[in-house]
């Protein structure tokens, strides 16, 4: 069978999706043969691409189970990207059986495969939505009959809004969230640096994300990343690179290798 009698409809499989290309950084099988090239690409540029995409994945893992720890019962995942081991809801409900989790993405392959895996998981979701429109995502009636916007819950944007190149668009995202959450919630963010990377690096990665779903790619600074958490309150140890938030071992506080790109995540809570 040829990938593109593979591919769900609407699918071109010979586009790159930034889903699946993270899905090969993670070492999964879900993804095609465009996506490998343009992954390869990106790690030509950051030979440190999988380990960082890892690095962020135990963050979001390690974030999930200290806010369940802090009483959290729901979690909304926006952009969710493709299930891999150790899902918020795999990871809530050893926390805590009675959690409730919401996934949202519109790539259809990530829908498929994530209503496939919780076929049999009533208390968690997959939901189509579009994080250009947050307020969309919040008032929508499959997540507002699962989730009590009105107590307090976690939401992700783990990995996604560096995603959206138009700054105004992106701090619009997350201030548009960070205003409807009720006091005690959490927001779990991690975003991609520049790190070690020198600016035609950084051009050359920025072009290949162009031709993909997403449609482009926005490393941002120290600065510009705080300031996704504005009004919140950051968790210690504050914003830091993904192996150093509360990792089991001493953690590394610089993760970018020579010629690398870096993240940084955060975990901030509504006063």
């Amino acid at each position: 069978m040829t990938e593109q009698e593979r591919a769900p409809a609407g699918v071109d499989p010979t586009v790159p999706s930034v889903a699946r290309m993270y899905d090969y950084y993670l070492g999964g099988k879900d993804n095609f043969a465009a996506d490998r090239a343009a992954a390869a690409q990106i790690i030509k540029i950051s030979p440190n691409a999988k380990e960082i995409a890892r690095d962020n994945r135990a963050f979001l893992g390690r974030a999930v189970r200290a806010v369940a720890e802090l009483g959290i019962r729901q979690f909304l995942d926006i952009g969710t990207g493709l299930p891999t081991q150790e899902n918020v809801h795999q990871v809530a409900q050893r926390a805590s059986p009675s959690s409730r989790v919401v996934y949202v993405d519109n790539d259809p392959i990530v829908l498929t495969h994530a209503r496939a895996l919780l076929a049999h998981t009533p208390d968690t979701i997959v939901v189509n939505g579009d994080m250009r429109d947050p307020k969309a995502i919040l008032g929508h009636p499959e997540i507002t009959r699962h989730l009590d916007l009105r107590s307090p819950l976690a939401v992700l944007l783990v990995s996604v809004l560096h995603f959206f190149p138009d700054d105004d668009e992106a701090f619009g995202i997350a201030r548009d969230i960070r205003q409807a959450l009720p006091s005690g919630s959490h927001l779990i963010l991690s975003h991609v640096t520049a790190g070690e990377l020198n600016g035609e690096d950084v051009g050359k990665g920025r072009a290949i994300y162009r031709g993909t779903t997403s449609g482009g790619l926005a490393p941002r600074s120290r600065e510009q990343i705080a300031a996704f958490f504005e009004d919140l309150e950051l968790l210690e140890p504050g914003l830091v690179p993904p192996t150093a938030w509360r990792a089991d071992g001493p953690g590394q506080l610089v993760i970018s290798g020579p010629g690398g790109a870096g993240f940084l995540c955060g975990v901030g809570r509504v006063p």
